[in-house]
């Protein structure tokens, strides 16, 4: 079993699989293929946007004797475990009748870790709070046996049982060398858990401040990781365990300066770490850490251009434990560099079979300015799913960033056996073209953008009207990757390009990029949304009449500071769960309380709610009733104030949608529905 340390990182396999082909026969999808005979291509409807994949979430046991994935089915979605020595048997169907399954995960060979999720209310004292309720359940293949973990864990009081019945522990590190037991967290406290008998010891108590935990190939608790305050101002805490089991700090990382020093992994050799490290560079490289001595040693992993995003290391006791298989990083999407030579083989086989193809993309350096370019799959790419721990059973899906793409399954021999596809029924040809591009902001600096332009084929060569879309966090990056959220996808399937800039403040592109939007929202932050909207026009993509801004989380604050800004450029805006009042969300917005707490010192600028009365331009508001990361607030006193400009505002409240995933299929047509109608025949009046 392979350990993924970096959150960013996709799970990343190693093989041995020497040559691969196409295999004739197999459980594929029954849906024929699309745009047969040069027809043209028909824009997928809101239905089918809002859509479950049909299939998706494929995991492979390690052992690599079965294979799980989920299959969506109208509001339900159902777990199919398979043999996969005989795919042709019918699988296993696994449901639920009171929650609904979010994904699936082997923690053992025939174990399985399946998320789920209800809506939830309850007296918050100033009311009743809306929100959705996580649990994670473990079963057997069959679902004949599912135990609650939280019920494990040893509690002293009813109202501590009442919490546990309410709380849902993350799995830390699965133990692939144990058969019967894997580390699991609840809140700072780490537990052994015992997944036969459904018994948990409890094998470290945690404080406030602690966020996490890092284990060696051992599956030992190594590294600890606080936050906390000093004169100085927030930072976080890198602590080794000691002999005697303390904690001792060998590095500390400030916010303000946006320092990294992650452990992303240890070698066979217990003094020997591997740490993502930006210190002293733009951009993070992965470098040996000795444990012993506190010193940084040579760099294992940089790209010139791109962050170094994480590691992969074989965790399973074989001839490849505590070899790293690849390392990642951050280019136009999170990307795998094979180190492993079996994986690289087995990589390089796959894209033969698939007639995967690298071509030139233009890279600049926000940091430096200098452009290069490279060689890049960047039209159709494969992502290896799951492996096997022996390599030889795997799960690849390629595909592209306007393509839903299809499902493999890689056996040994070297046999590709088609899946399925997750959406049969929409047509990539229909969704256009993305690219990389970049344009110089009004003080020069270079900033990143994911262009994406409509069918010529349906629309015709452009200009088109167009939309902005600024990505949230603002501590986040867009990647040139299929868009889950599918707003792109419904935007340039209805004939508008969509531009996504990388602004400043945007993390995973550098030092420079980031800090530069501290303390900017809705200033500078701001301009470079703007630069871009001028550089489209310069370029012949967007008509300079026809630009309307959406976004959501930070795109929505972004969304309503373009509707007060004064000369603005778009005729219309539409702004999903946006923040309104930056006073507030200094100590509300970020559920997960490092964020919160690290970003604060860089949240200065313009309040929206405070100029709402004067904006100048239509707008649309839409905001989720569970929605407990920003809340509902925000939208109600921006929509309050802004009603009173004399311009269109337009507001919905969803019910049972919170900051991200819809509860039902319907919530998320009406989401859908609402960005589509209002620029068709909102925006003022007449459509953008």
């Amino acid at each position: 079993m392979y350990k993924l340390k970096i959150s960013v990182l996709a799970l990343a396999i190693a093989a041995g699989l020497g040559s691969v082909a196409m295999a004739q026969t197999g459980p594929a999808t029954n849906v024929p293929p699309l745009d047969v005979n040069g027809a043209r291509p028909v824009p997928p409807t809101i239905a089918q946007f809002a859509a479950f994949p049909l299939m998706s979430g494929f995991v492979v046991s390690p052992d690599g004797r079965h294979m799980a994935a989920l299959e969506g089915s109208g509001e339900e979605r159902t777990i199919l475990v398979w043999d996969t020595s005989d795919l042709s048997r019918p699988p296993n169907r696994l449901s639920s009748t009171q929650m609904k399954i979010r994904s699936v995960a082997f923690v053992k060979n025939d174990v399985l870790a399946v998320s789920m999720w209800q809506t939830y209310d309850y007296n918050g004292g100033g009311g009743v709070v809306k929100t959705f309720l996580s649990k994670l359940y473990l079963t057997d293949l069959e679902g004949s046996n599912w135990r609650d973990p939280m019920t494990a864990l040893p509690t002293r009081s009813e109202s501590e049982e009442q919490a546990a019945r309410l709380s849902s522990p993350g799995v830390v590190d699965a133990l692939p060398n144990d058969p019967n037991n894997i580390l699991v967290s609840v809140g700072a406290d780490v537990y052994r858990l015992n997944v036969r008998n459904n018994r948990a010891e409890r094998i470290q108590r945690g404080g406030e401040r602690t966020i996490g935990y890092e284990t060696d190939l051992n599956g030992e608790l190594r590294v600890r990781v606080i936050v906390d305050r000093d004169a100085t101002g927030l930072y976080i805490a890198t602590q080794f365990r000691t002999a005697d089991g303390g904690w001792d700090e060998h590095a500390r990382s400030y916010a303000r300066d946006r320092e990294v020093f992650s452990i992303a992994g240890f070698s066979t050799d217990p003094n020997i770490a591997y740490v993502i490290s930006n210190r002293g560079r733009d951009k993070a490289a992965i470098f040996e850490y000795n444990v012993a001595t506190r010193t940084i040693g040579e760099v294992l992993f940089e790209h010139p251009l791109f962050e170094a995003t994480g590691l992969n290391i074989e965790t399973t006791q074989g001839p490849n434990f505590g070899e790293i298989v690849s390392f990642s990083y951050g280019g136009p999407r999170t990307t795998d560099f094979p180190i492993l030579p079996s994986y690289a083989s087995m990589v390089d086989g796959v894209e033969q079979a698939l007639g995967i193809e690298e071509t030139p993309v233009r890279i600049t350096d926000p940091a430096t300015g200098n452009t290069r370019t490279i060689r890049y799959a960047n039209d159709r790419y494969i992502d290896v799913i799951s492996m096997s721990d022996d390599m030889k059973v795997a799960v690849i899906w390629a595909g592209g960033v306007n393509d839903p793409g299809e499902y493999y399954l890689l056996r040994e021999g070297g046999a590709l056996v088609p899946l399925a596809k997750p959406y049969p029924q929409i047509q990539a040809a229909s969704l256009g073209s993305t690219s990389l591009v970049y344009y110089e902001a009004r003080d020069g600096l270079d900033i990143p953008a994911f262009l994406s332009k409509p069918s010529e084929v349906l629309y015709g060569p452009g200009p088109y009207p167009t939309v902005i879309m600024p990505h949230g966090g603002p501590w986040s990056r867009d990647e040139m990757a299929w868009d889950g959220s599918m707003w792109r996808q419904l935007l340039t399937s209805r004939g508008y390009a969509v531009l996504q800039p990388q602004f400043r403040g945007s993390d995973g592109w550098g030092k420079r990029l980031w800090l530069a939007g501290d303390n900017e929202w809705g200033q500078k932050m701001q301009d470079d949304l703007d630069d871009g909207v001028r550089w489209l026009v310069s370029q012949g993509v967007a008509q300079p009449e026809r630009v309307a801004m959406y976004g959501f989380s930070y795109g929505g604050y972004a969304a309503m500071a373009a509707s007060v800004r004064p000369d603005g450029l778009y005729k219309c805006a539409i702004a999903g769960a946006g923040v309104s009042d930056l006073t507030r969300i200094r100590s509300s917005l970020f559920n997960n309380p490092y964020t919160r707490e690290a970003q604060r010192d860089t949240v200065n600028g313009l309040s929206p709610v405070n100029q709402a009365s004067r904006i100048g331009i239509p707008i649309m508001v839409f905001h989720g009733v569970r929605d407990q990361t920003v809340q509902l607030e925000q939208s109600d006193a921006f929509v309050r104030n802004a009603r009173a400009s004399g311009q269109d505002v337009q507001y919905t409240v969803l019910e049972d949608y919170g900051h991200g995933p819809s509860w039902t299929r319907a919530i998320a047509a009406q989401q859908l529905s609402l960005i589509d109608e209002y620029l068709k025949t909102g925006c003022g009046g007449s459509g953008l």
